[in-house]
């Protein structure tokens, strides 16, 4: 990557779907606080469309504007049950090559990394701890930080805090929601391609690439960065 010393690349990934293959817990735990609430659960492939929204617009958007919708006991009982599930459970799985690229990204000197993601900081604290990767993150922006993506807050606030500019960051992410959170921000958006979104939903919503395997990935990040030096 072509940049002055001062100012180094940023690199935002979303944690769920992208870093870690949380889907089956997060069905589970889904599930199970719809039928603690009384409610019929939503179908697999619609539970896994809301992920990377915050809890209250996740309960928001499967309610499909039903009045009468116990948004705020479902968050409560998925929560809970989301909590009971992985305190008992392994810690969620990272995607095949995640650790060897985040590895060799955070040992540059021209790049920062940092995370964006929906989940509490609690539930991120537990991903880093499980997987021993404490420290690897310059930033970490969650969903009790900001609010929800696509709202661009999270990016600005961790470009802020790295001392960032739009230019030169890009966010990784596998839903649609990243992708639109990237652009509304300035920033560049790659899209991962075993994640929970379709590609072709990802490449609407804005993503400048997309990359099927983490190998792939710092190659894209060249690309994009190499556009703002051209």
């Amino acid at each position: 990557m072509t940049t002055d010393d001062t100012s180094p690349g940023l690199v935002l990934f979303d944690c769920d779907g992208t870093l870690v293959d949380s889907q089956h817990a997060i069905v589970e735990a889904m599930s199970a606080a719809f039928v603690s609430c009384g409610v019929v659960p939503p179908e697999r492939a619609e539970i896994l469309s809301v992920v990377g929204l915050s809890l209250p617009e996740t309960f928001a958007v499967l309610s499909r504007g039903a009045v009468d919708f116990p948004v705020e006991a479902l968050e409560a009982a998925y929560r809970s049950t989301y909590r009971t599930q992985r305190e008992a459970a392994p810690t969620e799985p990272l995607y095949p090559g995640a650790r060897e690229t985040l590895e060799a990204l955070r040992c540059r000197t021209d790049l920062q990394l940092g995370m964006v993601t929906g989940k509490a900081r609690r539930g991120v604290g537990r991903v880093l701890t499980g997987h021993q990767m404490e420290g690897w993150f310059s930033t970490i922006q969650t969903a009790d930080d900001a609010p929800s993506k696509p709202h661009p807050a999270m990016v600005l606030q961790a470009m802020a805090e790295v001392g960032a500019e739009p230019a030169l960051t890009v966010v990784v992410g596998d839903t649609t929601y990243d992708m639109e959170m990237a652009k509304a921000a300035g920033a560049f958006a790659i899209a991962v391609g075993w994640g929970y979104h379709e590609p072709a939903a990802l490449l609407a919503a804005g993503a400048d690439l997309m990359v099927e395997r983490f190998a792939d990935l710092p190659a894209a990040i060249e690309t994009l960065f190499a556009r703002v030096s051209a």
